[in-house]
């Protein structure tokens, strides 16, 4: 596909942006419709690319992949210190044997990719960009605060601490969505407990400050880690998981673990990139939240300040995704 380019001075990025939304279509729509160029809302201004190139070596010299299985048994300590030194030294890493079933994966997956194949006059009935509704299908969470639009579309649903009307999800991914949910969350209370431990805390320690109560489910694809001066692809391994620490829970370890740069590159190939994600924080909004007590003391002090995460939230959804995370902002 062509990309749409040229100095023309009767171009209105903001026109476009909004004539694109109201149209209700997403990205899929454009394409459905004939489109043969991309759009010059989705074309990133030269200054604002990025100069580090991506790093063509196998994303396993570099992501970690942690084997679950005995997570119970005495090969615990052992998994504990594999994800320890994953979260302190990289951020990210896949985990296999994690008791998610592949036919669970597959169907979800399956499930979201017929949503975004359904008509654009069908799947209208979800576009809008208030997310409070509970679900939402909407192109560019931060359409109009970034430089450039991306080339995704998005269906996120709120799965906690008060999940969206069953009857609200779309019926063609409803069940599926519900299943990978409940199964998820039964191994994110495991991960928890091994950040816990590896943090040398009690293992329930961010299940008691709500910390598996607020989730959403949304879709992504195409991921790059930032690793030293290079991005590396992380290449998916067929029936694993990606994990990621991010920005909070960095500030609640108190630099002890990474959230590192990451971002996801438009898709080369025509056949559509379709990636399911839940994102976990804590279902009491308007609580503190700052550096675990535990891990502050005389030789090494609070790094960040606290703060409501309501506040958080609010920063984070009004800011260009591409900018520096919200840790300097919190910063001391």
């Amino acid at each position: 596909m062509a990309v749409k380019g040229g100095a023309h001075q009767d171009y209105n990025h903001l026109d476009e942006l909004k004539k694109f939304d109201d149209s209700k279509m997403g990205v899929k729509g454009l394409v459905d419709s004939g489109l043969t160029s991309i759009p010059r809302m989705f074309v990133h201004p030269t200054e604002t690319l990025s100069d580090l190139k991506s790093v063509a070596r196998s994303a396993s010299q570099v992501i970690p992949t942690i084997d679950l299985s005995g997570v119970d048994s005495d090969r615990r300590p052992a998994i504990v210190e594999q994800v320890s030194h994953a979260c302190r030294k990289l951020g990210f890493f896949q985990i296999v044997n994690h008791g998610l079933p592949l036919e669970v994966l597959n169907r979800t997956i399956a499930a979201v990719k017929a949503f975004h194949e359904l008509p654009t006059e069908v799947k209208n009935q979800w576009y809008r960009r208030e997310t409070s509704t509970g679900v939402a299908f909407f192109s560019n969470v931060d359409m109009y605060k970034a430089k450039a639009a991306s080339w995704r579309d998005t269906l996120q649903v709120r799965l906690g601490p008060v999940p969206s009307v069953v009857d609200d999800i779309p019926e063609i991914c409803r069940n599926e969505i519900l299943e990978w949910s409940r199964q998820a969350s039964q191994l994110v209370e495991i991960l928890m407990e091994l950040l816990c431990e590896g943090l040398g805390l009690n293992a329930g320690k961010l299940k008691e400050m709500t910390f598996l109560e607020s989730k959403g489910l949304d879709q992504i694809g195409g991921l790059q880690v930032k690793h030293g001066e290079e991005w590396v692809e992380v290449k998916p391994i067929p029936g694993a998981l990606v994990i990621n620490i991010g920005d909070i829970l960095q500030i609640l370890s108190n630099d002890e673990y990474k959230s590192v740069d990451h971002r996801v590159l438009a898709n080369p190939s025509p056949d559509p990139r379709v990636s399911i994600a839940i994102f976990f924080t804590a279902g009491k909004r308007d609580g503190l939240y700052g550096p675990f007590p535990e891990l502050v003391s005389p030789e090494k002090p609070a790094l960040y300040r606290q703060f409501v995460l309501n506040d958080y939230i609010t920063r984070f959804f009004t800011k260009d995704l591409a900018d520096k995370t919200l840790t300097n902002y919190y910063r001391i």
